[in-house]
Protein backbone atom coordinates (compact mmCIF):
# COMPACT_ATOMS: atom_id res chain seq x y z
CA UNK A 1 0.00 0.00 0.00
CA UNK A 2 1.28 3.43 -0.98
CA UNK A 3 4.64 1.96 -2.07
CA UNK A 4 5.23 4.10 -5.15
CA UNK A 5 7.40 7.18 -5.17
CA UNK A 6 5.64 10.46 -4.47
CA UNK A 7 7.06 13.91 -5.30
CA UNK A 8 5.61 15.44 -2.10
CA UNK A 9 7.67 13.01 -0.05
CA UNK A 10 10.81 14.10 -1.90
CA UNK A 11 9.98 17.75 -1.27
CA UNK A 12 9.41 17.13 2.45
CA UNK A 13 12.57 15.02 2.69
CA UNK A 14 14.63 17.72 0.97
CA UNK A 15 13.16 20.48 3.19
CA UNK A 16 13.61 18.63 6.49
CA UNK A 17 16.95 17.54 7.96
CA UNK A 18 17.15 13.86 8.70
CA UNK A 19 17.60 12.86 12.33
CA UNK A 20 20.77 10.87 12.92
CA UNK A 21 20.08 7.18 12.98
CA UNK A 22 21.74 5.56 15.99
CA UNK A 23 22.06 2.32 14.03
CA UNK A 24 24.40 3.89 11.43
CA UNK A 25 28.06 4.10 12.13
CA UNK A 26 29.85 7.38 12.82
CA UNK A 27 31.85 7.03 9.65
CA UNK A 28 28.78 7.02 7.48
CA UNK A 29 27.24 9.91 9.34
CA UNK A 30 30.38 11.95 8.73
CA UNK A 31 30.34 11.41 4.99
CA UNK A 32 29.56 14.58 3.00
CA UNK A 33 26.14 14.64 1.36
CA UNK A 34 26.05 13.35 -2.17
CA UNK A 35 24.45 15.12 -5.05
CA UNK A 36 20.66 15.61 -4.77
CA UNK A 37 18.83 12.48 -5.67
CA UNK A 38 15.36 11.12 -5.22
CA UNK A 39 15.00 9.55 -1.81
CA UNK A 40 13.31 6.20 -2.01
CA UNK A 41 11.33 5.24 1.12
CA UNK A 42 12.94 2.52 3.14
CA UNK A 43 10.69 -0.26 4.38
CA UNK A 44 11.87 -1.14 7.84
CA UNK A 45 11.16 -4.62 9.01
CA UNK A 46 10.14 -4.90 12.62
CA UNK A 47 11.91 -8.24 12.99
CA UNK A 48 15.19 -6.65 11.96
CA UNK A 49 14.76 -3.96 14.62
CA UNK A 50 13.90 -6.57 17.21
CA UNK A 51 16.98 -8.58 16.21
CA UNK A 52 19.23 -5.53 16.54
CA UNK A 53 17.83 -4.32 19.93
CA UNK A 54 16.28 -7.28 21.71
CA UNK A 55 16.73 -5.88 25.19
CA UNK A 56 15.34 -2.43 24.42
CA UNK A 57 12.35 -3.75 22.51
CA UNK A 58 11.38 -6.08 25.36
CA UNK A 59 10.24 -3.18 27.55
CA UNK A 60 9.88 -0.15 25.27
CA UNK A 61 7.05 0.74 22.93
CA UNK A 62 8.04 1.10 19.30
CA UNK A 63 8.07 4.47 17.55
CA UNK A 64 6.28 5.31 14.34
CA UNK A 65 9.42 5.05 12.18
CA UNK A 66 10.25 1.68 13.76
CA UNK A 67 7.06 0.05 12.44
CA UNK A 68 6.88 -1.85 9.20
CA UNK A 69 6.19 0.33 6.19
CA UNK A 70 3.07 -1.71 5.43
CA UNK A 71 1.57 -0.37 8.69
CA UNK A 72 2.15 3.29 7.89
CA UNK A 73 -0.55 3.69 5.23
CA UNK A 74 -3.49 2.28 7.28
CA UNK A 75 -2.16 3.95 10.43
CA UNK A 76 -2.03 7.40 8.82
CA UNK A 77 -5.36 6.75 7.11
CA UNK A 78 -7.31 5.82 10.24
CA UNK A 79 -5.27 7.67 12.85
CA UNK A 80 -5.43 11.19 11.42
CA UNK A 81 -8.38 13.09 10.04
CA UNK A 82 -7.46 14.81 6.77
CA UNK A 83 -7.71 18.25 8.31
CA UNK A 84 -5.40 17.34 11.18
CA UNK A 85 -2.90 15.68 8.83
CA UNK A 86 -2.78 18.68 6.49
CA UNK A 87 -2.34 21.01 9.45
CA UNK A 88 0.63 19.02 10.73
CA UNK A 89 2.27 18.98 7.28
CA UNK A 90 1.75 22.75 6.93
CA UNK A 91 3.31 23.30 10.38
CA UNK A 92 6.37 21.17 9.61
CA UNK A 93 7.01 22.67 6.16
CA UNK A 94 6.38 26.23 7.43
CA UNK A 95 3.90 26.89 4.68
CA UNK A 96 0.62 25.90 3.14
CA UNK A 97 0.76 22.68 1.11
CA UNK A 98 -1.18 23.03 -2.14
CA UNK A 99 -1.24 19.28 -2.87
CA UNK A 100 -4.52 17.40 -2.78
CA UNK A 101 -5.56 15.06 0.03
CA UNK A 102 -4.15 11.96 -1.66
CA UNK A 103 -0.73 13.53 -2.22
CA UNK A 104 -0.61 14.74 1.40
CA UNK A 105 -1.48 11.24 2.59
CA UNK A 106 1.14 9.52 0.37
CA UNK A 107 3.81 12.05 1.37
CA UNK A 108 3.10 11.55 5.08
CA UNK A 109 3.21 7.75 4.69
CA UNK A 110 6.55 7.99 2.89
CA UNK A 111 8.04 10.20 5.62
CA UNK A 112 6.99 7.74 8.33
CA UNK A 113 9.67 5.34 7.12
CA UNK A 114 12.43 7.39 8.80
CA UNK A 115 12.81 9.65 11.77
CA UNK A 116 12.37 13.28 10.82
CA UNK A 117 10.41 16.35 11.88
CA UNK A 118 7.18 15.17 10.25
CA UNK A 119 7.37 11.61 11.62
CA UNK A 120 8.15 12.98 15.08
CA UNK A 121 5.18 15.37 14.83
CA UNK A 122 2.93 12.49 13.76
CA UNK A 123 4.29 10.35 16.62
CA UNK A 124 3.54 13.12 19.15
CA UNK A 125 0.02 13.67 17.80
CA UNK A 126 -0.76 9.93 17.93
CA UNK A 127 0.48 9.75 21.52
CA UNK A 128 -1.67 12.72 22.52
CA UNK A 129 -4.79 11.72 20.60
CA UNK A 130 -4.91 8.11 21.81
CA UNK A 131 -3.44 8.46 25.30
CA UNK A 132 -6.45 6.81 26.95
CA UNK A 133 -6.26 3.77 24.67
CA UNK A 134 -2.52 3.48 25.26
CA UNK A 135 -3.13 3.50 29.00
CA UNK A 136 -5.66 0.69 28.60
CA UNK A 137 -3.30 -1.44 26.45
CA UNK A 138 -0.51 -0.98 29.00
CA UNK A 139 -2.19 -3.59 31.21
CA UNK A 140 -1.64 -6.28 28.55
CA UNK A 141 1.36 -8.40 29.52
CA UNK A 142 1.30 -11.04 26.76
CA UNK A 143 0.79 -11.17 23.01
CA UNK A 144 -2.50 -13.03 23.50
CA UNK A 145 -3.84 -10.23 25.72
CA UNK A 146 -2.87 -7.64 23.12
CA UNK A 147 -4.63 -9.71 20.42
CA UNK A 148 -7.77 -10.02 22.58
CA UNK A 149 -7.89 -6.30 23.18
CA UNK A 150 -7.50 -5.67 19.43
CA UNK A 151 -10.33 -8.09 18.57
CA UNK A 152 -12.58 -6.40 21.15
CA UNK A 153 -11.82 -3.02 19.57
CA UNK A 154 -12.64 -4.37 16.09
CA UNK A 155 -15.96 -5.77 17.35
CA UNK A 156 -16.73 -2.46 19.02
CA UNK A 157 -15.93 -0.51 15.82
CA UNK A 158 -13.28 1.70 17.49
CA UNK A 159 -10.05 0.67 15.74
CA UNK A 160 -8.00 3.86 15.31
CA UNK A 161 -6.57 4.11 18.82
CA UNK A 162 -6.39 0.33 19.28
CA UNK A 163 -4.43 -0.04 16.01
CA UNK A 164 -1.78 2.43 17.17
CA UNK A 165 -1.64 1.02 20.71
CA UNK A 166 -1.44 -2.58 19.47
CA UNK A 167 1.26 -1.96 16.84
CA UNK A 168 3.52 -0.09 19.26
CA UNK A 169 3.02 -2.49 22.17
CA UNK A 170 6.23 -4.31 23.27
CA UNK A 171 4.45 -7.68 23.03
CA UNK A 172 3.24 -7.17 19.47
CA UNK A 173 4.82 -9.84 17.23
CA UNK A 174 5.20 -9.85 13.46
CA UNK A 175 2.32 -12.29 13.12
CA UNK A 176 0.04 -10.11 15.25
CA UNK A 177 1.13 -7.03 13.30
CA UNK A 178 0.23 -8.70 10.01
CA UNK A 179 -3.09 -9.93 11.41
CA UNK A 180 -3.94 -6.45 12.63
CA UNK A 181 -3.19 -4.99 9.18
CA UNK A 182 -5.40 -7.62 7.57
CA UNK A 183 -8.23 -6.97 10.01
CA UNK A 184 -7.99 -3.22 9.47
CA UNK A 185 -7.96 -3.74 5.69
CA UNK A 186 -11.22 -5.68 5.87
CA UNK A 187 -12.69 -3.15 8.29
CA UNK A 188 -11.90 -0.40 5.79
CA UNK A 189 -13.61 -2.40 3.01
CA UNK A 190 -16.67 -2.92 5.19
CA UNK A 191 -16.62 0.72 6.18
CA UNK A 192 -16.49 1.68 2.50
CA UNK A 193 -19.49 -0.55 1.75
CA UNK A 194 -21.31 0.93 4.71
CA UNK A 195 -20.39 4.40 3.51
CA UNK A 196 -21.82 3.65 0.08
CA UNK A 197 -24.99 2.33 1.67
CA UNK A 198 -25.07 5.31 3.98
CA UNK A 199 -24.62 7.61 0.99
CA UNK A 200 -27.69 6.08 -0.66
CA UNK A 201 -29.62 6.45 2.56
CA UNK A 202 -28.24 9.93 2.95
CA UNK A 203 -29.38 10.92 -0.53
CA UNK A 204 -32.82 9.47 0.19
CA UNK A 205 -32.82 11.35 3.48
CA UNK A 206 -31.85 14.52 1.63
CA UNK A 207 -34.81 14.10 -0.73
CA UNK A 208 -37.10 13.40 2.18
CA UNK A 209 -35.67 16.37 4.03
CA UNK A 210 -36.22 18.54 0.96
CA UNK A 211 -39.84 17.44 0.73
CA UNK A 212 -40.39 17.88 4.45
CA UNK A 213 -38.73 21.29 4.30
CA UNK A 214 -41.12 22.29 1.54
CA UNK A 215 -44.08 21.00 3.55
CA UNK A 216 -42.77 22.77 6.63
CA UNK A 217 -42.44 26.03 4.72
CA UNK A 218 -46.03 25.73 3.50
CA UNK A 219 -47.21 24.87 7.01
CA UNK A 220 -45.29 27.83 8.38
CA UNK A 221 -46.87 30.10 5.78
CA UNK A 222 -50.33 28.83 6.74
CA UNK A 223 -49.49 29.21 10.41
CA UNK A 224 -48.19 32.73 9.81
CA UNK A 225 -51.34 33.69 7.93
CA UNK A 226 -53.51 32.13 10.63
CA UNK A 227 -51.56 33.91 13.36
CA UNK A 228 -51.89 37.19 11.49
CA UNK A 229 -55.64 36.62 11.18
CA UNK A 230 -55.95 35.74 14.85
CA UNK A 231 -53.84 38.76 15.78
CA UNK A 232 -56.13 40.99 13.72
CA UNK A 233 -59.17 39.47 15.43
CA UNK A 234 -57.55 39.94 18.81
CA UNK A 235 -56.80 43.58 18.03
CA UNK A 236 -60.37 44.11 16.88
CA UNK A 237 -61.79 42.47 20.01
CA UNK A 238 -59.38 44.46 22.17
CA UNK A 239 -60.56 47.68 20.52
CA UNK A 240 -64.19 46.68 21.06
CA UNK A 241 -63.43 45.84 24.67
CA UNK A 242 -61.80 49.21 25.16
CA UNK A 243 -64.87 50.90 23.68
CA UNK A 244 -67.18 48.91 25.95
CA UNK A 245 -65.04 49.72 28.96
CA UNK A 246 -65.12 53.37 28.02
CA UNK A 247 -68.92 53.20 27.70
CA UNK A 248 -69.19 51.48 31.09
CA UNK A 249 -66.95 54.10 32.65
CA UNK A 250 -69.06 56.84 31.04
CA UNK A 251 -72.28 55.26 32.31
CA UNK A 252 -70.82 54.84 35.79
CA UNK A 253 -69.78 58.48 35.73
CA UNK A 254 -73.27 59.46 34.58
CA UNK A 255 -74.86 57.38 37.34
CA UNK A 256 -72.62 59.02 39.92
CA UNK A 257 -73.44 62.47 38.59
CA UNK A 258 -77.16 61.66 38.60
CA UNK A 259 -76.91 60.42 42.17
CA UNK A 260 -75.19 63.64 43.19
CA UNK A 261 -77.80 65.64 41.32
CA UNK A 262 -80.60 63.66 42.99
CA UNK A 263 -79.14 64.33 46.41
CA UNK A 264 -78.85 68.00 45.58
CA UNK A 265 -82.47 68.07 44.44
CA UNK A 266 -83.60 66.33 47.60
CA UNK A 267 -81.70 68.83 49.70
CA UNK A 268 -83.12 71.71 47.68
CA UNK A 269 -86.76 70.57 48.15
CA UNK A 270 -87.90 71.09 51.77
CA UNK A 271 -90.23 68.46 53.23
CA UNK A 272 -89.66 65.92 50.46
CA UNK A 273 -90.16 62.93 52.73
CA UNK A 274 -93.39 64.30 54.14
CA UNK A 275 -94.58 65.02 50.61
CA UNK A 276 -93.83 61.45 49.62
CA UNK A 277 -95.81 60.20 52.61
CA UNK A 278 -98.67 62.50 51.72
CA UNK A 279 -98.61 61.24 48.13
CA UNK A 280 -98.81 57.66 49.39
CA UNK A 281 -101.63 58.60 51.74
CA UNK A 282 -103.41 60.29 48.83
CA UNK A 283 -103.13 57.10 46.79
CA UNK A 284 -104.63 55.09 49.63
CA UNK A 285 -107.44 57.61 50.01
CA UNK A 286 -108.16 57.37 46.32
CA UNK A 287 -108.41 53.61 46.62
CA UNK A 288 -110.75 53.94 49.55
CA UNK A 289 -112.79 56.47 47.60
CA UNK A 290 -113.16 54.06 44.71
CA UNK A 291 -114.26 51.37 47.15
CA UNK A 292 -116.81 53.69 48.73
CA UNK A 293 -118.15 54.65 45.31
CA UNK A 294 -118.52 50.97 44.54
CA UNK A 295 -120.33 50.44 47.84
CA UNK A 296 -122.66 53.33 47.07
CA UNK A 297 -123.42 51.82 43.70
CA UNK A 298 -124.19 48.47 45.37
CA UNK A 299 -126.42 50.15 47.92
CA UNK A 300 -128.32 51.95 45.19
CA UNK A 301 -128.85 48.64 43.41
CA UNK A 302 -130.11 47.08 46.63
CA UNK A 303 -132.35 50.10 47.26
CA UNK A 304 -133.83 49.83 43.79
CA UNK A 305 -134.55 46.16 44.36
CA UNK A 306 -136.10 46.89 47.72
CA UNK A 307 -138.38 49.52 46.21
CA UNK A 308 -139.52 47.15 43.50
CA UNK A 309 -140.40 44.35 45.94
CA UNK A 310 -141.17 45.90 49.28
CA UNK A 311 -140.70 43.48 52.18
CA UNK A 312 -142.61 43.63 55.47
CA UNK A 313 -140.64 45.47 58.03
CA UNK A 314 -140.08 43.71 61.35
CA UNK A 315 -141.74 45.06 64.44
CA UNK A 316 -138.46 45.78 66.19
CA UNK A 317 -135.49 46.53 64.02
CA UNK A 318 -132.06 47.06 65.47
CA UNK A 319 -131.15 50.71 65.48
CA UNK A 320 -127.68 50.34 64.02
CA UNK A 321 -127.42 47.31 61.76
CA UNK A 322 -129.15 47.27 58.43
CA UNK A 323 -130.99 43.98 59.07
CA UNK A 324 -130.89 41.05 61.39
CA UNK A 325 -128.87 38.07 60.08
CA UNK A 326 -128.21 34.65 61.44
CA UNK A 327 -124.53 34.02 61.94
CA UNK A 328 -123.35 30.83 60.17
CA UNK A 329 -120.41 30.46 62.59
CA UNK A 330 -120.37 30.16 66.34
CA UNK A 331 -118.49 33.25 67.50
CA UNK A 332 -119.12 33.03 71.24
CA UNK A 333 -116.09 33.78 73.36
CA UNK A 334 -113.90 34.14 70.26
CA UNK A 335 -111.69 37.05 69.18
CA UNK A 336 -112.57 38.52 65.79
CA UNK A 337 -110.21 40.97 64.02
CA UNK A 338 -111.42 43.16 61.15
CA UNK A 339 -108.62 44.50 58.94
CA UNK A 340 -109.42 47.42 56.63
CA UNK A 341 -112.90 48.61 55.68
CA UNK A 342 -114.71 51.90 55.95
CA UNK A 343 -114.88 53.60 59.28
CA UNK A 344 -118.67 53.90 58.92
CA UNK A 345 -119.14 50.13 58.74
CA UNK A 346 -116.82 49.27 61.62
CA UNK A 347 -119.54 50.10 64.17
CA UNK A 348 -122.05 47.80 62.41
CA UNK A 349 -119.44 44.98 62.35
CA UNK A 350 -118.69 45.53 66.03
CA UNK A 351 -122.38 45.45 67.09
CA UNK A 352 -123.05 42.35 65.01
CA UNK A 353 -120.00 40.42 66.24
CA UNK A 354 -120.32 41.42 69.91
CA UNK A 355 -124.02 40.52 69.87
CA UNK A 356 -122.91 36.94 69.16
CA UNK A 357 -120.78 36.99 72.32
CA UNK A 358 -117.40 37.53 70.58
CA UNK A 359 -114.68 40.10 71.14
CA UNK A 360 -114.26 42.51 68.22
CA UNK A 361 -111.11 44.48 67.28
CA UNK A 362 -110.24 46.57 64.25
CA UNK A 363 -107.04 47.51 62.38
CA UNK A 364 -107.11 49.84 59.37
CA UNK A 365 -104.19 48.05 57.64
CA UNK A 366 -101.54 50.68 58.37
CA UNK A 367 -103.27 53.89 57.25
CA UNK A 368 -103.44 55.46 60.71
CA UNK A 369 -102.65 52.51 62.95
CA UNK A 370 -99.06 51.33 63.07
CA UNK A 371 -98.25 48.55 60.62
CA UNK A 372 -96.04 46.89 63.23
CA UNK A 373 -99.11 46.24 65.41
CA UNK A 374 -100.78 44.24 62.65
CA UNK A 375 -99.05 40.96 63.39
CA UNK A 376 -99.73 41.33 67.13
CA UNK A 377 -103.44 41.88 66.38
CA UNK A 378 -103.45 38.86 64.02
CA UNK A 379 -101.82 36.67 66.67
CA UNK A 380 -104.50 37.58 69.23
CA UNK A 381 -107.46 36.90 66.89
CA UNK A 382 -109.33 33.61 66.35
CA UNK A 383 -111.06 34.81 63.18
CA UNK A 384 -109.83 37.47 60.74
CA UNK A 385 -112.11 39.52 58.50
CA UNK A 386 -110.12 41.11 55.65
CA UNK A 387 -111.76 43.93 53.65
CA UNK A 388 -109.96 43.35 50.35
CA UNK A 389 -111.63 46.36 48.72
CA UNK A 390 -110.55 48.79 51.44
CA UNK A 391 -107.00 47.74 52.35
CA UNK A 392 -103.53 48.41 50.98
CA UNK A 393 -101.72 45.77 49.00
CA UNK A 394 -98.98 45.33 51.57
CA UNK A 395 -101.47 44.84 54.41
CA UNK A 396 -103.48 42.36 52.29
CA UNK A 397 -100.44 40.20 51.57
CA UNK A 398 -99.26 40.36 55.16
CA UNK A 399 -102.67 39.18 56.42
CA UNK A 400 -102.92 36.42 53.84
CA UNK A 401 -99.36 35.18 54.44
CA UNK A 402 -99.75 35.21 58.23
CA UNK A 403 -103.07 33.32 58.19
CA UNK A 404 -101.67 30.76 55.75
CA UNK A 405 -98.53 30.17 57.81
CA UNK A 406 -100.37 29.86 61.12
CA UNK A 407 -103.50 28.08 59.89
CA UNK A 408 -105.78 30.88 61.06
CA UNK A 409 -109.29 31.18 59.59
CA UNK A 410 -109.67 34.30 57.45
CA UNK A 411 -112.79 35.65 55.71
CA UNK A 412 -112.07 37.82 52.65
CA UNK A 413 -114.83 40.35 51.80
CA UNK A 414 -114.82 42.34 48.58
CA UNK A 415 -117.71 44.65 49.56
CA UNK A 416 -117.79 46.28 53.00
CA UNK A 417 -121.59 45.82 53.34
CA UNK A 418 -123.27 43.67 56.00
CA UNK A 419 -124.65 41.34 53.34
CA UNK A 420 -121.18 40.78 51.94
CA UNK A 421 -119.98 39.95 55.45
CA UNK A 422 -122.83 37.47 55.84
CA UNK A 423 -122.01 35.77 52.56
CA UNK A 424 -118.32 35.56 53.49
CA UNK A 425 -119.05 34.05 56.91
CA UNK A 426 -121.56 31.67 55.34
CA UNK A 427 -118.96 30.49 52.81
CA UNK A 428 -116.37 30.12 55.59
CA UNK A 429 -118.86 28.06 57.63
CA UNK A 430 -119.52 25.82 54.63
CA UNK A 431 -115.80 25.22 54.18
Amino acid sequence: MCEKHDPLAAIIAAALPQVADPLLGPARQAEPPAKPQVIKPIINNVMQVLAREPEAQASRRRRLWELGHACHCPLVGVGFPLGVLRKLVDKVTNGKVVADDYEVHVGAVTECASRNRLSEALQKELERRYAAVLLRFRHAKTTEQVADMWRNAVNAGDVAGAFWAGLTHPRCTAELEEQMCRDLHMVQHQAGACVRADISKFNAALEENKRLTHDLARAQQRATALMAEKAADADKYAAQMMQLRAQVVGKDSMVDSLKVELEQLRESIPGLESRAKLAERLTQMEERERAMRQQIADLRVELARAQETPAPMPEEAPPVVEHVMKMPLSLRERAVLCVGGRNGNVASYRELIEREGAQFSHHDGGLEDSANRLEASLAAADLVICQTGCISHSAYWRVKDYCKRNGKRCVFIDNPSISSLARGLEQAGAD
